[in-house]
């Protein structure tokens, strides 16, 4: 059934989508009707069951978001930061509690006390401010969101954004080269994923450019779920053009002509900034039908999501954009032989797509000359409001956590016991494991920690670990796309006990409890069930004394 929900949907194109259809039709009110419901289920020819099980899985159009109209953010950072029940407490005094809602997370973590209002996102002093905002509502983006952007080692990401029609020149000199020529400097930069897997970006490519199908598509990930991140947002608001000319030439080597970008919900200006990128760089020539007379065509398509973290798996994203509910994918077929509308799909995210301009204007092998062994390049990190100074900064791989934490971060404001680092499922460490690690793939494999999106999220030292550990299954259970068992009740079940353990005199069985979390690893089809058991037993082995209270000896 989803694979013939998927031609349905492909029937029209991205021209007229339903995932964005049901977006709009929610707009008014914050969810859909009956009625409107009935209406697209007859257009697109979905069920009614399909229609209403896509529409109630979504923070932003389910039944319980009717009336919302402001949001507090609850993401890690915010969580830990202490800052949110004041952010409530103000906006409760002017708006009804009903009318409040939670988003996660709004990717101002660098300051905190984030909120939603009037489609825009607000933090730090903002809430001060909110009688103003109430009175004068906002009508353009305000320049009131300021964090610090560095750069250590080479300047891939954070160098000066060139002008659109600086593109030009660029896209002639690469578009005359033949896909394979293209497809060989992308090999030789060893340019992996920065979205968290760290998947080769070369067979991606090649294996869609050797899939069967009269229509390709290159999809960017930008739904940048993991509390704690927010380089992708950068990239999005203050450096566009990248990449937006990243996934032109992905689309070149791919034989894809459409490119669809992904965007959260939670990043309202990011979507407005993409748009009008989008159109500066076609007003000059570099989108649309044959392209600077090269003969190559590319056309985009900005999607707004709609709240859900697990729309981050490549799978649960194309099922998103089709309108179905987002459940992930059995694999294989793989997207790259069967992707967003069961056509060969390249799907990638934000900072990885990014890298490609440069890649091609210096050389594949310069760019695998930057960083350490199979960890080539750059990556972006993002670190949060407990840092002197929080912000964005470039580093090559291969950089000691030690100096981005001390030199670049300027160390902590206040005593920090812990850092997760890489989302929610990342690695969870000691600060004592600092000076051991370095920003790059296999350091943190190898210390028994997870890279992915090179967020950090600092613990300060009075706050429980074991909150944080509720937290870690809350945000899994919440999140979860229901498909698998092992994820659905496993981080139910696992929530439970942790905060039976906190409110009753219940000692959770240390042996039960490996067990549960040895299911989801090896049992769950993504790696949202599969991956919150790390950060978990990276606590229990390194924060033992503060949690044996709450588990069994054995």
């Amino acid at each position: 059934m989803p694979k013939n929900l998927s031609e349905l949907s492909g029937r029209k194109g991205t021209e007229r989508n339903l995932f964005e259809a049901l977006g709009k039709a929610a707009e008014n009110s914050g969810t859909l009707s009956k009625e409107q419901m009935k209406e697209l289920s007859e257009e697109f020819l979905f069920g009614k069951g399909n229609i209403y099980g896509a529409t109630s899985f979504y923070d932003f159009l389910r039944e319980e978001n009717k009336g919302k109209k402001v949001y507090v953010c609850n993401g890690s950072a915010c969580l830990v930061a202490g800052t949110q029940d004041t952010v409530k407490k103000k906006l409760n005094s002017h708006f009804e509690e009903s009318e409040v809602g939670e988003m996660c997370c709004l990717g101002r973590c660098h300051e905190n006390k984030a909120f939603w209002y009037n489609g825009f996102n607000y933090s730090g002093n903002d809430i001060d401010q909110i009688e103003n905002l109430i009175s004068n509502p906002k009508v353009e983006i305000q320049a009131n969101d300021k964090y610090e952007v560095g750069c250590s080692g080479s300047a891939i990401l954070t160098a000066n954004q060139i002008k659109a029609e600086e593109y030009v020149a660029h896209l002639k000199k690469w578009l005359v080269l033949s896909s394979d020529e293209v497809l060989t400097q992308i090999k030789e930069s060893g340019l992996r994923g920065r979205g968290g897997a760290g998947f080769p970006s070369a067979f991606k490519l090649e294996a869609c450019a050797k899939a069967v199908g009269d229509k390709k598509f290159i999809v960017c990930n930008a739904d940048e779920g993991d509390p704690g991140a927010y380089s992708d947002r950068y990239i999005l608001e203050h450096q566009p053009y990248k990449l937006i000319i990243g996934m032109i030439m992905a689309g070149y080597v791919a034989g894809a002509n459409t490119g669809v970008i992904y965007i959260r919900g939670e990043y309202p200006e990011s979507v407005l900034i993409t748009e009008v990128a989008i159109a500066e760089l076609t007003h000059v020539g570099c989108i649309g039908e044959n392209i600077l007379n090269t003969g190559f065509s590319f056309h985009f398509k900005v999607i707004k999501a709609q709240g859900a973290y697990i729309c981050g798996e490549e799978t649960a994203l194309l099922n998103s954009i089709e309108g179905q509910r987002p459940e992930v994918r059995v694999r294989p077929p793989y997207p790259a032989q069967q992707g967003l509308f069961n056509r060969p799909t390249v799907v990638s995210n934000v900072e990885t797509l990014a890298c490609i301009p440069f890649i091609l204007e210096n050389g594949g092998a310069h760019f695998a000359s930057i960083g350490r062994g199979r960890s080539t390049g750059t990556k972006l990190v993002s670190l949060d409001g407990f840092f002197n100074r929080p912000g964005i900064y470039e580093v090559d791989m291969g950089t000691p956590l030690s100096q981005v934490v001390e030199d670049l971060g300027q160390g902590f404001r206040s005593p920090v016991k812990a850092l997760h680092i890489g989302g929610p499922l990342g690695g969870l460490l000691p600060v004592s494991k600092i000076k051991e690690l370095s920003i790059d793939f296999e350091s943190f494999n190898e210390g028994g920690f997870l890279l992915g999106h090179a967020s950090v999220v600092s613990i300060p030292a009075d706050f429980p670990i074991i909150s944080y550990l509720e937290h870690l299954f809350a945000f899994t259970a919440h999140e979860s796309c229901g498909k698998c068992f092992p994820c659905r009740i496993g981080s139910t079940r696992g929530k439970e006990m942790i905060q039976k353990a906190q409110k009753d005199e219940y000692v959770i069985d240390r042996k039960l409890f490996n067990d549960l979390l040895e299911t989801m690893e090896i049992g769950s089809l993504c790696a949202l069930g599969g991956g919150v058991p790390l950060p978990i037993k990276n606590a229990l082995r390194y924060f033992d004394e503060e949690l044996k209270q709450y588990f069994s000896a054995n």
